[in-house]
């Protein structure tokens, strides 16, 4: 008789807890990742470099680069020098930026990748995408899962607080990407994978739940969890349907529109899934969501991230054209400006009373 299930694409490592990056070279010895012990190991010059006087004396095998940015380009020539080193794999270190940079250097020499990450502020992560900056702005581009996850929630401690934050509002958005899923199901029958979804729902309501902050170890464990299954998620469906609806076409929009001032990606994708919430009816949900990004010190108005309302308004009607052929609310809704506006004033008075 067949075997009816699918194989999911997923580390074959994820250590999360205080104290891993301790045990970091056993697990870059598994047969699995390194057999010789050759690695390529990209850092920063901030939290990354300065972990690697620590982790340098366990991997004597390993040959460090610094990764100067996350750009395009910085991520072809990473994958120029690894290429000609002959290594068994790639180690990322260091934050967002640096992981996508190590993302799409392994994947571009045919290497896999371990992520190291030094904060929680996206679910990039473990995800099957790599966002680096381009000559037109920011692009996305795919590539395999990491085969190894290690997550040191005492660096993560150490870690600037904003970036932490950030995750929260990453993860959190979960939600409102589910619901903007439904609603292309509902409206267009595009096909949910029912797996994806929940892992992508659970991994924001575990957060958006949670008693906690980010002075917490166990508070800091679900979010890095969460994060992790936000990017396997992904992987699952083949796309970034679990994570991405409206709350990332907002963010998108923000970046496309005043790449100077932009805020952080997490930042942004919480806005912009608590003020979806609202657009769908969800108001009960909105406020509650809105509650708990204000508890953890993110914002839920334009004016919190340095925007006026008039370019709020501005973003959000841009926003569908971010995502070609993606339906969420905002297109389910067309609105036009002074739609846009009306309901912004309404979801600040809810928000603010």
């Amino acid at each position: 008789m067949p075997v009816l299930t699918r194989l999911i694409p997923s580390p074959v490592v994820v250590d999360i807890r205080r104290g891993a990056l301790d045990d970091l070279a056993s697990v870059l010895s598994d047969e699995r990742i390194s057999h010789s012990g050759k690695l390529a190991v990209a850092v920063s010059n901030g939290s990354g470099a300065r972990l690697r006087e620590r982790l340098a004396p366990a991997l004597p095998g390993a040959t460090w680069y610094e990764v100067g940015g996350g750009t395009l380009d910085d991520a072809v020539r990473l994958a120029g020098d690894i290429r000609a080193g002959h290594y068994d794999a790639v180690v990322g270190l260091g934050g967002g930026k640096i992981i996508d940079c190590a993302k799409f250097a392994a994947a571009r020499v045919g290497l896999p990748l371990v992520a190291v990450p030094t904060n929680l502020a996206h679910d990039g992560l473990c995800s099957p995408v790599a966002t680096l900056d381009n000559d037109a702005g920011r692009g996305s581009y795919g590539v395999p899962n990491p085969i190894a996850v290690v997550i040191d929630l005492d660096v993560i401690h150490e870690a600037p607080v904003r970036f932490v934050r950030a995750g929260i509002g990453d993860a959190v958005s979960n939600i409102s990407a589910i619901a903007d899923w439904e609603l292309a199901n509902r409206v267009n029958g595009e096909k949910i994978d029912g797996l994806a979804a929940a892992m992508a729902r659970q991994a924001g309501e575990a957060v958006l739940r949670h008693p906690g902050g980010i002075g917490d170890t166990g508070f800091l464990q679900v979010l890095a969890e969460a994060l992790v299954l936000s990017g396997i998620a992904m992987s699952v469906s083949g796309d970034s349907r679990p994570s991405s609806g409206a709350c990332h076409e907002i963010n998108h929009a923000f970046d496309l529109l005043f790449p100077k001032r932009a805020a952080s990606h997490g930042e942004q994708c919480g806005l912009g899934a608590a003020f979806a919430m609202y657009l769908r009816g969800a108001h009960e949900e909105s406020v509650h969501m809105a509650e708990v990004l204000h508890r953890h010190g993110l914002p839920v108005l334009p004016e919190e991230i340095g925007f006026t309302v008039d370019e709020f308004v501005q973003v959000v009607e841009f926003a569908p054209q971010t995502r070609p052929g993606r339906y969420t609310i905002l297109e389910h809704l067309d609105l036009k400006t002074h739609q846009i506006k009306d309901i912004y004033s309404d979801y600040a008075k809810a928000i603010s009373s």
